[in-house]
C-alpha cells in the first residue's frame, strides 16, 4: 500500500510502498478515502527536516542537553551513532483521516465493518487506529468535510478551556485552518469574535463566518482594535492559534484582555511571559493539549479505557463526535477551507505546495473510493529485493536465515547490525505498522518486509527468529517460535510471569524429545563484553567464594512509560535488572540458591519503587552479590560499575570502559569501550550455535534460572 513518509534528516517526502498494518486488540483497520494535510504541524516537520544539524539543535535545546549528557556517559562515537540513527528513521505523516472500517480488532465494540469513520490515522491507504481515536461520521457529512474532524477537535478543546459564555468577546489570533474553525465554533457558542492575521484572504473567510477582523499586513493595531471591539472593557478571552517563535502574540493577548481575562494557547509561540502583564489583571494562561482529555494517555488511547462520562464529559473521541454533529447541522462549514486536492500518488507535489510559500489552506489527499479491495491494499508481506534466491522458496529451514520480529531504535541501531556482522542471512523484518520493516529492511538488505508475525513463524525457510518487541509479547512469541522448531534469540526479558516461564520451559522440553532442542538465548550482552570475559577468565582460577558489588545508575523513566507498566513492560526490575542477575550468575559460575530485596520505602510521594532497589544473591559455592539498581541518580554519573573481591584481589569495571585489577599477577588494566562489542559477540555466539558450529552460549537452565529469580525479586517489592 502507499504511505506518505518524511525523512527527518533532509526533510524530503516520499510515497512509499509498505505492507498493510497489523490489526491489534482495541483497534480498527480503516481503508482511507481522504486525508487532510495539517498546514501547521506538518509544515513545521518539513521545515525541521530541511534544517541542517546546527539548526535542528537550536530548535530543540532540551534534546541537545540530553545528547551532551549521553556523550559524557556513553562516549562521542556511540552518541553520534544514536543521533544519526534517530534522524535516519522515516516519520509517518498525517493525523486527519477518513475511511471505511475493514477490520475490527478484539475488544472493540460500537463499530462494524463498513462504518465510515474519522480518525487520527496517517496518510496511508490502510491504517490501524485505536478505537478511542475514531468516530462514526453522520450521513449528512461528506468525506472531505469529515477530514477536518481532528483539526476541529483541536480548536474545540481550546474553546472548552476558555469556557466562553453567550455574548462574550473573544479574540482568535492566527487564522489558519484551526483558527478559522475556532471562529465558527465560537460564533456557534454565541460569542462576538475578533480575528487577527496577516493574510487578507483568511481575514475575508473569517468575516464570512461572522467575525470582525484586524489586518496586520496593513499595520492595524490589534490591541487598539480589541479595546474598541470590547467597548473599552477589554476582551473576555484570547485563543492563540498562530504558529510563531515570537513572544508577541502572548504579550498582545495580555494587553487585550480585561481584568481576570483568559488566554489559551492552541498553537505554538514564544513563552517568555511578562509577570507585569499578567499580575496586574490576574490573567489566567493555559496551554491546550491537542484533541482533548485522553491525549497521550496510553490507558485511554492504546488500551481503550474510556473515561466515565459523568466525570469527564468531553474526551478526544467525544470532541470528534461533537464537531461532526456541528458539521451535520450546518453550524460548522469547512468546505471553503479546501484549497488543493491531490491523489495520494502525487503527495510529494502536495508537500511542495505546503513548503513552497504560496497561498494554501486545506490540502486534501484522495485515495479513491472503489468498492473492490485491491490486493496491494491488504498485502502484509512484500519483497524488498528483485534478486531471486532459491532458498527463499525452500521448504527446509536455513539455519542462517533470520527473521526479526520488532525493529525499534535499539534493534535498528544495534541488534540488526550485530547479526549482519555475525553472518546471518537477513530474511524478513516484521513491525506492526510496516514503516519500520521497510526502512530497516532496505537499509540492511532484508529479503522481505512484513507486518504478519504468524506468517513469518510458519515460514519453513526461516531457521531463526530474533524477538525485539515490547516485553509483554516476548513469552508468547518465544513459545510459538519454539513450537515451530525455530532457534530463538529474545531480547530481555524472557517473560513477565512464572506462568509464562513454565510454558516456555515446557515448549523447550518438548522439542528436546525429538533430539537437540532449538537454541534459546536471551540478549544478555553484558556477559559477552570483552572486559567481562577477561574477568571470567581471571576468576576461573579462584577457588574460594567471591563477593560482587554492582552499582547501576539506571536513570529515571517517567511512570507513564510503557516499560513501567506491569502489563506491557513488566517494570524495570524484570525489564532491565535481569541483565545484572545474569552477569553475576555468569561470573560466579554457580547456581543461585537464595535472594532477597530491599526497595525504597513505601512513603508519600514515592510511586514506582521497583527501580530503586538493592538485592542480594547467594550462590551455591558460597559467593554472594549485591546489586544496587537505582533510578534516582544523575545522568552525568557513570551508568554501571562492578567490583569483585576475591582471594585478596579486586577487579573494578567502570561503565564497560575501564577494567582495573588490584593484586592480580600479570594483569592491571584493560581499557576498551565495549558496549556494542558485547552485543556483537552475543549475536555471533547465537549464530554459531544456530548453525550447529558450537553449543548454546548460555545453557537453557541458566536462562530459566535468571528469569525465575528476577520475577521473584520483582514480586517481593
Amino acid at each position: 500500500m502507499h504511505q506518505v513518509l518524511q525523512n527527518l534528516r533532509d526533510g524530503s517526502t516520499e510515497v512509499a510502498d509498505v505492507p498493510a498494518p497489523a490489526l491489534r486488540r482495541g483497534q480498527l483497520l480503516i481503508r482511507s478515502h481522504v486525508t487532510l494535510v495539517s498546514a501547521g504541524t506538518e509544515r513545521m516537520l518539513v521545515e525541521f527536516g530541511k534544517a541542517n544539524l546546527l539548526q535542528k539543535a537550536r530548535q530543540q535545546p532540551d534534546k541537545v542537553r540530553m545528547v551532551l549528557e549521553k556523550v559524557r556517559t556513553d562516549g562521542l562515537a556511540t552518541t553520534l551513532d544514536a543521533v544519526r540513527s534517530k534522524l535516519d528513521q522515516p516519520l509517518a505523516l498525517g493525523y486527519c483521516n477518513v475511511g471505511t472500517v475493514i477490520g475490527v480488532g478484539p475488544g472493540v465494540s460500537g463499530f462494524e465493518i463498513g462504518d465510515r469513520v474519522a480518525s487520527n490515522g496517517k496518510h496511508a491507504e490502510v491504517v490501524a487506529v485505536p478505537v478511542n481515536l475514531c468516530a462514526k461520521i453522520p450521513d449528512e457529512v461528506g468525506d472531505e468535510a469529515a477530514a477536518f474532524t481532528v483539526l476541529s477537535a483541536i480548536g474545540l478543546q481550546g474553546i472548552r478551556l476558555v469556557q466562553p459564555t453567550l455574548g462574550e468577546t473573544v479574540v482568535v489570533t492566527g487564522l489558519g485552518l484551526i483558527g478559522l474553525i475556532t471562529v465558527q465554533l465560537l460564533r456557534a457558542h454565541g460569542c462576538r469574535v475578533l480575528g487577527i492575521d496577516f493574510d487578507p484572504a483568511k481575514l475575508a473567510l473569517a468575516r464570512g463566518y461572522g467575525a470582525e477582523t484586524v489586518d496586520l499586513s496593513r499595520g492595524e493595531d490589534p490591541v487598539a482594535a480589541a479595546h474598541s471591539f470590547s467597548r473599552g472593557r477589554g476582551v473576555d478571552a484570547v485563543i492563540i492559534t498562530a504558529s510563531s517563535k515570537s513572544n508577541e502574540p502572548v504579550s498582545q493577548a495580555a494587553h487585550m484582555c480585561r481584568k481576570r481575562g483568559r488566554i489559551v494557547l492552541v498553537g505554538v509561540t514564544g513563552l517568555e511571559l511578562s509577570r507585569a502583564d499578567f499580575y496586574e489583571k490576574e490573567l489566567s494562561f493555559q496551554v491546550s493539549c491537542s484533541y482533548g482529555p485522553g491525549r497521550y494517555d496510553p490507558s485511554y488511547e492504546e488500551r481503550g479505557n474510556d473515561y466515565p462520562v459523568g466525570f469527564v464529559r468531553w474526551t478526544e473521541q467525544r470532541n470528534f463526535e461533537a464537531v461532526l454533529d456541528m458539521m451535520a447541522a450546518g453550524a460548522l462549514q469547512v468546505q471553503p477551507l479546501v484549497s488543493h486536492r491531490y491523489p495520494i500518488a502525487e503527495a510529494e507535489a502536495a508537500y511542495g505546495v505546503l513548503g513552497g510559500g504560496g497561498p494554501s489552506l486545506g490540502i486534501v489527499l484522495d485515495y479513491g473510493r472503489g468498492e473492490e479491495m485491491a490486493d496491494h491494499l491488504i498485502r502484509r508481506h512484500i519483497p524488498l529485493s528483485v534478486a531471486s534466491d532459491a532458498r527463499e522458496h525452500s521448504d527446509k529451514a536455513d539455519r542462517n536465515a533470520v527473521a526479526f520480529i520488532g525493529a525499534g531504535n535499539y534493534a535498528g541501531r544495534v541488534l540488526i547490525p550485530a547479526f549482519a556482522k555475525a553472518g546471518a542471512r537477513l530474511h524478513t523484518v516484521v513491525t506492526a505498522n510496516g514503516v519500520g520493516s521497510v526502512h530497516f529492511g532496505k537499509k540492511f538488505g532484508f529479503g522481505h518486509a512484513s507486518t504478519d508475525t504468524s506468517a513469518v513463524l510458519r515460514d519453513p525457510a526461516v531457521g531463526s527468529v530474533v524477538i525485539a518487541t515490547q516485553h509483554a509479547s516476548h513469552a508468547e512469541l518465544t513459545f510459538k517460535a519454539l513450537r515451530r522448531g525455530k532457534h530463538v534469540f529474545v531480547e530481555k526479558p524472557l517473560c513477565l510471569t512464572l506462568e509464562e516461564l513454565q510454558t516456555i520451559e515446557k515448549a523447550h522440553g518438548e522439542q528436546a524429545v525429538y533430539g537437540a532442542p532449538p537454541v534459546l538465548m536471551v540478549g544478555f550482552n553484558r556477559r559477552f563484553a570483552p572486559q567481562v570475559q577477561k574477568m571470567h577468565q581471571l576468576l576461573a582460577g579462584v577457588r574460594e567464594p567471591k563477593s560482587f558489588v554492582m552499582t547501576v545508575n539506571a536513570g529515571a523513566i517517567p511512570a507513564e512509560h510503557w516499560t513501567q507498566d506491569p502489563q506491557a513492560g513488566g517494570g524495570r526490575l524484570i525489564g532491565e535488572a535481569c541483565h545484572f542477575v545474569d552477569l553475576l550468575r555468569f561470573l560466579a559460575g554457580a547456581p543461585i540458591v537464595g535472594h532477597q530485596l530491599t526497595a525504597v520505602g513505601n512513603v508519600p510521594g514515592v510511586g514506582i519503587r521497583s527501580d530503586r532497589v538493592s538485592f542480594n544473591l547467594s550462590f551455591a559455592d558460597g559467593s554472594f552479590g549485591t546489586v544496587h539498581y537505582l533510578a534516582n541518580g544523575h545522568k552525568s554519573f557513570p551508568k554501571e560499575r562492578l567490583e569483585v573481591f576475591a582471594a585478596g584481589r579486586v577487579l573494578a569495571l567502570d561503565n564497560f570502559r575501564k577494567l582495573r585489577g588490584y593484586g592480580w599477577p600479570g594483569f592491571s588494566k584493560m581499557n576498551l569501550w565495549s558496549q556494542d562489542k558485547g552485543q556483537a559477540a552475543c549475536a555471533q555466539a547465537f549464530m554459531r550455535a544456530a548453525r550447529g558450529e558450537a553449543p548454546p552460549p548460555i545453557p537453557a537452565e541458566e536462562i530459566f534460572e535468571v528469569a525465575r529469580v528476577t520475577i521473584e525479586l520483582d514480586a517481593s517489592v
